[in-house]
C-alpha cells in the first residue's frame, strides 16, 4: 500500500498549502504521537492523551446548515441551525488556518453492511486522533481504497477557534454539518468523540430513506443467531452489558438495522474507563493494557506507568478506544441476523423503575421516543452530576430527522420481526441518586441473560402501578426485594411521590410527540394521578 502526500481533499475549495499523510498505519500514528508530545504511553503499550477543557461532547456548539436540502427534512426543534453564509465563512476560515500544517487523512467506511456504507473521508490535526479514527471506524481493503470515493469529507482542526459574530456560532467551539456539500468541519475541541459522531449523524439522516433504521445502540449475538439490541445513552451500560463473554459483540454504539440484519457503523469500542474494574469487566479491562489502545483523561503515575481508573481530576468521562479484534469475541465482519431481543437501558436517577421490564410493542415507541436517562457527570459539558433528561431515540443530538420518523420505523421493524422488549434500569435503587445506590451490576447481568435466553417467557409478571409495564416477580438468582423498587425505600410514600414525579415528567416530555403517534401509543404513556 502507497502512502499518498498530495492527494487533494474530495470537498470543493480546499486547494491549499498543506500537507496530508493518507491512510497510516496504526503504528505511524502511535510513533508520530508519541514523538510529537501529543501522547505518552502507559505501561502495555496504551497511548495516554489529554484533551484539556473539552471532555466529552459540545452538545450546543453543534450545527446542521440550513437550507433547500435540509429546510423540510430536519428537525429544528432539536438540531441548531447555521446559516449558509456563516457555513461559507467557516469554510474559507478553516481552510485558511490549515496553511503549512502537516495533516492525516483516512479514507473510511460508516457502516458494515456492504449495501448501506457510508464512504467519508476524515482530515485530523493530530496523529493520535488518526489512531483514534482507524480504531473506530472501518477500513477499507486495499482493493477498495484504489477504488475509494468518498461522499463525505470530515476535517478536524481542535487548534481552531470560531469567531461567534462571523460563523454564527455560540462559542469558539464549533461542529457544523453541511449536507448539500457533504461536508463536515469541528474545530475548538480534542475531545476525538466528535469525529465519530458526526459520522453517526450523517447516516442517521440518510438511512432513513432507504428504510434503513440507524440505532444508539450496541450489538450482541448468540450461536444461535440470535442477536440483541442495547440502547441507551452514554453511562447507561450499553458497552459493559455487550460485552458478554458468551455472546459474540457486533459492537457497542452505533448500529443500523436493515433488511439484511444488524450491522454495526464502526470498527472498534469507545468504553468509559472511570472507576473500571477488572473483576466487572475484565474485557474491557484486558484492552487498557494493549499496545495502541487510546486512553483519553486517563490519570497515570508519570513514573510506574499505572494507571488510575478511580481518579476523576482530568475528567468523570474518561474514555478507551480500541479496534474490535482487542474484545476476544468481537464479530469480524460486524454483522448478523434479525434481533430476537430490544433491550433499554436508563439511569433512573429517581430510583423509580424496576430493574427489569417487560414491553409491548406500543411501550416500546413510547419509551424509544421518551429517551429517559440521566446524563452523567462528565459526559456533556457543564454536566456536573447525574441530571434526569429525556433524548429522543435514546440519541436526540445526533437524530437530524424528527423522532417520529425514527419511532415509526422502529415500531413497523420490530412488527415486522416480532421482536421481544425490555426496559432495564442500571440507575438507582433503595432511594434517589445521593440517598440510594446504583443497580449491581451482577444482578443486572443475571436478569439481562434471563430475558435474552427465554427464561422469562414462562414466568409470573405483575403490572407496574405507574407505568403499567410487566415486571417479573422473581428471577432465579436475583434478590426478589430488588425486582420491586418500592420496596426497597425505607420511607414509601416517599416513593410514591418521587414515582409521580417522574410519571408527571414523561407525561410533560411527550406532548410535543402526541400529534405524530397512533393512539395505541398514546394508550401506553404512564397514568398520572
Amino acid at each position: 500500500m502507497t502512502f499518498e502526500t498530495s492527494r487533494p481533499l474530495r470537498a470543493p475549495g480546499f486547494n491549499g498549502n498543506y500537507d496530508i499523510n493518507w491512510n497510516w498505519s496504526p503504528a505511524r500514528f502511535y510513533e508520530t504521537a508519541i514523538r510529537s508530545g501529543e501522547a505518552e504511553i502507559a505501561k502495555g503499550g496504551a497511548l495516554v492523551v489529554k484533551t484539556g477543557k473539552h471532555t466529552g461532547r459540545s452538545a450546543t456548539d453543534k450545527f446542521v446548515v440550513r437550507d433547500a436540502e435540509t429546510e423540510d427534512t430536519v428537525w429544528w426543534q432539536g438540531n441548531a441551525e447555521m446559516s449558509p453564509a456563516h457555513f461559507a465563512a467557516l469554510k474559507e476560515d478553516f481552510e485558511a488556518h490549515m496553511d503549512g500544517m502537516t495533516l492525516y487523512g483516512q479514507d473510511t467506511f460508516g457502516g458494515a453492511d456492504l449495501d448501506h456504507r457510508l464512504p467519508v473521508e476524515i482530515i485530523t490535526e493530530f496523529a493520535w486522533h488518526g489512531m483514534f479514527v482507524h480504531h473506530l471506524l472501518r477500513q477499507p481493503s486495499a482493493s477498495e481504497l484504489e477504488a475509494f470515493d468518498p461522499e463525505y469529507t470530515i476535517i478536524n482542526l481542535p487548534s481552531f477557534r470560531a469567531d461567534p459574530a462571523k460563523h454564527g456560532t455560540r462559542s469558539e467551539t464549533v461542529i457544523a454539518v453541511n449536507m448539500s456539500e457533504k461536508l463536515v468541519l469541528i474545530g475548538g475541541t480534542s475531545y476525538a468523540g466528535e469525529t465519530k459522531k458526526s459520522v453517526f449523524s450523517i447516516l442517521n439522516y440518510h438511512l432513513p430513506e432507504k428504510r434503513v433504521m440507524p440505532m444508539h445502540c450496541s450489538v450482541n449475538v448468540d450461536d444461535d443467531d440470535n442477536a440483541a439490541i442495547f440502547f441507551g445513552l452514554s453511562g447507561t451500560g450499553k458497552t459493559t452489558l455487550s460485552a458478554n463473554p458468551d455472546r459474540t459483540l457486533i459492537g457497542d454504539d452505533e448500529h443500523g438495522w436493515s433488511e439484511n440484519g444488524l450491522f454495526n457503523f464502526e470498527g472498534g469500542c469507545y468504553a468509559k474507563m472511570i472507576r473500571l474494574s477488572e473483576e466487572a469487566e475484565p474485557e474491557i479491562f484486558a484492552t487498557t493494557r494493549m499496545w495502541g489502545t487510546v486512553l483519553e483523561n486517563v490519570v497515570m503515575d508519570p513514573v510506574t506507568r499505572e494507571l488510575d481508573f478511580d481518579d476523576s481530576s482530568l475528567a468523570e468521562n474518561s474514555r478507551g478506544a480500541y479496534d474490535l479484534t482487542a474484545i476476544p469475541n468481537a464479530s469480524k465482519t460486524g454483522r448478523c441476523g434479525q434481533p430476537k431481543n430490544l433491550v433499554m437501558l436508563t439511569a433512573d436517577a429517581f430510583g423509580v423503575l424496576p430493574p427489569i421490564a417487560r414491553l409491548t410493542p406500543q411501550q416500546a415507541m413510547y419509551h424509544f421516543l421518551s429517551g429517559y436517562t440521566a446524563k452523567v457527570a462528565g459526559t456533556e459539558k457543564g454536566v456536573t452530576e447525574p441530571t434526569a433528561t429525556f433524548s429522543a431515540c435514546f440519541g436526540a443530538p445526533f437524530m437530524p430527522r424528527h423522532p417520529a420518523v425514527y419511532g415509526e420505523l422502529l415500531r413497523d421493524l420490530i412488527a415486522e420481526h416480532d421482536v421481544n422488549c425490555w426496559l432495564v434500569n442500571t440507575g438507582w435503587t433503595a432511594g434517589a441518586y445521593g440517598t440510594g445506590h446504583r443497580m449491581p451490576i451482577k444482578a443486572t447481568r443475571r436478569m439481562l441473560n434471563a430475558a435474552l435466553e427465554g427464561e422469562l417467557s414462562n414466568i409470573e409478571f405483575r403490572r407496574d402501578a405507574n407505568f403499567g409495564f410487566d415486571v417479573p416477580v422473581a428471577v432465579d438468582g436475583v434478590d426478589t426485594g430488588l425486582l420491586d423498587p418500592r420496596s426497597t425505600w425505607d420511607d414509601q410514600a416517599a416513593y410514591d411521590a418521587q414515582a409521580q414525579k417522574l410519571v408527571d415528567m414523561f407525561i410533560e416530555n411527550f406532548a410535543k410527540f402526541e400529534d405524530h403517534v397512533t393512539a395505541d401509543v398514546k394508550a401506553a404513556a404512564p397514568k398520572a394521578a
